[in-house]
């Protein structure tokens, strides 16, 4: 790409995350502070998941809601210890309002109730974007960074011990960088200072049975990390 081009790019992308953290009346860079800006406005306080999603509503800051059934804010304990993020609704999750109900979603919570010991009410479960692309296909950049900050400030709230990105795209847009599944899965990095632990997406390992190993490889260390017994 032209370095102008790309330098424009760039800021482009800085202009439209700042507009959405100010939206929710917050100050940057990270969006976590509950500073409302001076408007007269009574103080937006976003330090729960109800106040955040009663916030969102009925959503219209993309091109994504023009097709949705259902937002999907997510689910699971405001306390959980780990966090899930994938890449966003499917059929399934758009007529439900609810992640990871499809076939990826019972693998996933088999992944965790049966591989981990967990219960999945126990963990908390979200996407990059929360309205379906269509035709499940990858979300597009405006898409994500008009949904990036509330997804931010859900696990900002929620404060885990341990994330877990399922795919490429929750990898990359956590990370903000380019993200190689290949190469990189199963290594730690780092989301605000969490622990993040990058793997295949449950629906990856439904066309590819032989990536469930690495996945459980992938579970096998974040057990460790959260000193939970681990059965081979």
């Amino acid at each position: 790409m032209n370095p102008a081009l790309e330098l424009k790019e760039i800021v482009g992308q800085v202009k439209r995350y700042l507009a959405a953290g100010a939206e929710m009346g917050l100050d940057p860079p990270s969006f976590s502070k509950n500073v409302p800006k001076s408007q007269g406005k009574k103080p937006v306080r976003l330090d729960t998941l109800e106040a955040l999603r009663d916030y969102i509503g009925d959503c219209k800051r993309c091109k994504l809601s023009e097709g949705r059934a259902n937002l999907v804010f997510g689910e699971g304990s405001p306390r959980a210890r780990l966090v899930f993020v994938g890449e966003g609704p499917g059929r399934d999750e758009d007529a439900a309002g609810r992640p990871f109900v499809g076939e990826a979603g019972k693998l996933l919570t088999r992944i965790i109730e049966n591989g981990m010991g967990l219960k999945r009410k126990d963990v908390y479960i979200c996407n990059v974007v929360k309205c379906r692309p269509p035709k499940n296909r990858v979300p597009e950049r405006d898409e994500v960074e008009s949904c990036l900050p509330f997804l931010k400030r859900q696990i900002e709230i929620i404060s885990p011990d341990v994330i877990c990105a399922l795919g490429v795209t929750a990898a990359q847009n956590l990370l903000g960088r380019p993200f190689a599944m290949n190469r990189e899965r199963g290594k730690w990095v780092s989301f605000q200072d969490i622990p993040m632990m990058p793997t295949y997406h449950p629906a990856y390992l439904l066309r590819n049975a032989s990536a469930k190993r690495q996945v459980w490889e992938d579970v096998q260390k974040i057990m460790k990390l959260m000193e939970l017994e681990v059965k081979n």
